[in-house]
């Protein structure tokens, strides 16, 4: 409720600070005649900015200290000699209680005189110190409004100084984004580091045992050999791929050169539905439909399939991708110049002959892209091959046993009360720098074979 106050109280400030800067222009020119340096969007938006920052620094302000200072006010609403008698953890306990009063809720067992005084206080407490934050950063809002509002004048270069604005923006949500993903390198390195202080390198990389033991004491980790789920994910997303490209492909293919209009309308959205399918609906889908019937249909051929195996779960995983592969590639192959297509069936080729000596080789750079997507989609997917894979992690290559992979380990290594002392949790850090390097090395390759066949068409 809260927020929702404080995101109003913005929005008002923003709407009549670019208002006030808008009109304020609208007059220069009406009153004077003279031609203004910046269009009055320009000073209504420099007015809005003006008035947003000191709001935004009392609210920052008061977020960044406002919960030690209510804290400290919590903890000197508890009487003296209460609090002498409690340790750490009962203090703690007590102000959750206090806090829980104040917000209305209801609290276990006896509630103590204190403890509901307390809470009362904190209550009006709250109440003002929000009341009061909101008056500042309105204050603050509005004298800003005013003072930027007085300097917008004929010659003032709004429009640079909003540009400015919004050049810093675009910076500081680049720098998040950089900065994120070096985060979660530098997290991933660091404790993957200290997991191969248990566990040798040698022995992580190239086991072909996987059993953590995870109630294992020092010396007696088990075994976190990588290479059953390492192979266990290659072959899955092998399958998957081969479902997944040539359905996608020759589906965009179809829709893009073949299909009539009306049914290209009808199909694309119909085939986009797969896309925002839950994974867990195709694990459940893989668990109970797919796997049987594989089973039942390798018993006619004589095959000892298994219903949770790695074909299960790379025929529903590459069923999910085709959306991705699709429409990604319908979405390229439009974008070839129609003049491609009109001087090849000029010089007599057919259409089939146009597709494969003109369309797909100047589509080529997006189509890797899209496959590119799908196997770090296929790489990374989980719910899937929980359900439908087996979860066995041994090394083997037949297709039809259970395996395990990468994601599936990372899940079970860190599902439950983990200390990240120990090789049992810090593995998944290491199985996550796996996938990250897989990942990168995917697109190094992708990079080279876009540059190697890229062709400029005027």
């Amino acid at each position: 409720m809260n927020a929702l106050i404080v995101a109003a109280l913005l929005l008002v400030l923003l709407g009549v600070a670019y208002q006030s800067g808008w009109s304020r222009s609208r007059n220069l020119v009406t009153a004077s005649g003279v031609n203004v340096h910046s269009r009055p969007q320009y000073h209504g938006s420099y007015v809005a900015i003006w008035a947003m920052l000191p709001a935004l620094v009392v609210l920052g302000l008061w977020a960044w200290f406002g919960g030690g200072i209510t804290h400290n006010y919590t903890v000197g609403q508890i009487p003296q000699n209460v609090l002498l008698s409690l340790d750490q953890t009962q203090l703690n306990n007590t102000i959750a209680r206090i806090n829980a009063l104040a917000s209305g809720y209801g609290v276990a067992g006896e509630v103590q005189p204190f403890e509901q005084s307390a809470g009362d206080a904190l209550r009006s407490f709250q109440m003002l110190t929000f009341l009061g934050v909101l008056l500042a950063a309105a204050v603050a809002g509005g004298a800003a409004l005013l003072y930027a509002r007085s300097r917008v004048t004929a010659r003032l270069r709004a429009r640079n100084a909003v540009e400015r604005v919004v050049n810093l923006v675009l910076l500081a949500c680049s720098a998040v984004a950089i900065l994120t993903t070096v985060g979660i390198v530098a997290s991933l390195v660091t404790e993957a580091f200290r997991f191969f202080t248990f566990i040798h390198p040698v022995d992580f990389f190239f086991g072909t045992v996987w059993n953590p033991n995870n109630a294992g004491t020092a010396g007696n980790w088990g075994s976190y050999g990588l290479l059953p789920l390492l192979v266990g994910t290659l072959m899955i997303t092998a399958i998957a791929m081969l479902v997944a490209v040539p359905v996608g492909l020759m589906a965009a293919i179809y829709l893009s050169q073949y299909a009539p209009r009306q049914l290209r309308a009808v199909a694309k959205p119909m085939i986009e539905i797969l896309a925002g399918i839950p994974t867990i609906v195709f694990g459940f889908f893989a668990l109970v439909t797919v796997g049987p019937f594989l089973r039942d249909l390798g018993n006619l051929l004589g095959l000892d399939i298994n219903a949770t195996s790695a074909l299960t779960a790379g025929v529903v995983m590459g069923i999910m991708i085709i959306p991705f592969v699709s429409s990604l590639s319908d979405d390229i192959l439009n974008q070839v110049p129609r003049t491609l297509r009109d001087g090849a069936y000029g010089l007599g080729a057919t259409k089939s002959e146009t597709i494969r000596n003109v369309l797909l080789p100047a589509a080529l750079p997006g189509i890797v892209g899209a496959f590119l997507l799908a196997v770090s989609r296929a790489i990374g997917e989980t719910m899937i091959v929980v359900l439908a894979a087996g979860n066995a992690p041994v090394l083997r290559g037949n297709p039809f046993e259970p395996v395990a992979t990468i994601t599936v380990s990372i899940v079970n290594q860190l599902t439950g009360d983990t200390d990240f002392a120990g090789p049992q949790s810090l593995v998944g850090f290491a199985l996550g720098l796996t996938l990250f390097v897989i990942t990168l090395c995917l697109n190094v390759v992708a990079l080279y074979i876009v540059r190697r066949f890229r062709e400029q068409y005027e």
